[in-house]
């Protein structure tokens, strides 16, 4: 099954490179044009698209939380964790982020170093 991740601005399009193997679907919203672009917008982009967001803002929390699904969002818990970090994070998580993508009820989910996945 490939899922196709949209990461948010707060995260460096170099992980994509790092995330390739396992995610080869998965893009960056400043390399499709959308670096800057108001929540909603990306928001959309990514539902329209079928992605997973993936972020560090809270704000996608929120509207995760008022608008519901899809799109469905994967929050990284890990401050300014390096490139390295971040995808090791992304990748330890696979099987959960692959039963996230397919959960018929699951719109949220919380990632962070050192636990298991919700």
């Amino acid at each position: 099954m490939s899922v196709h991740l949209l990461l948010d601005e707060n995260l460096s399009e170099r992980l994509l490179a790092l995330l390739f193997d396992r995610f080869p679907d998965s893009s960056h919203v400043r390399l499709i044009g959308l670096g800057g672009a108001d929540d909603l917008v990306i928001w959309e982009r990514a539902r329209s698209e079928g992605a997973l967001l993936v972020t560090k803002d809270e704000d996608f929390l929120r509207l995760s939380v008022t608008r519901g699904f899809p799109p469905k969002v994967i929050c990284l818990a890990i401050g300014n964790a390096g490139n390295v970090a971040t995808a090791a994070l992304l990748l330890e998580h696979t099987e959960a982020i692959e039963a996230f993508a397919t959960h018929p009820e699951a719109g949220f989910l919380l990632l962070k170093p050192g636990g298991q996945a919700p």
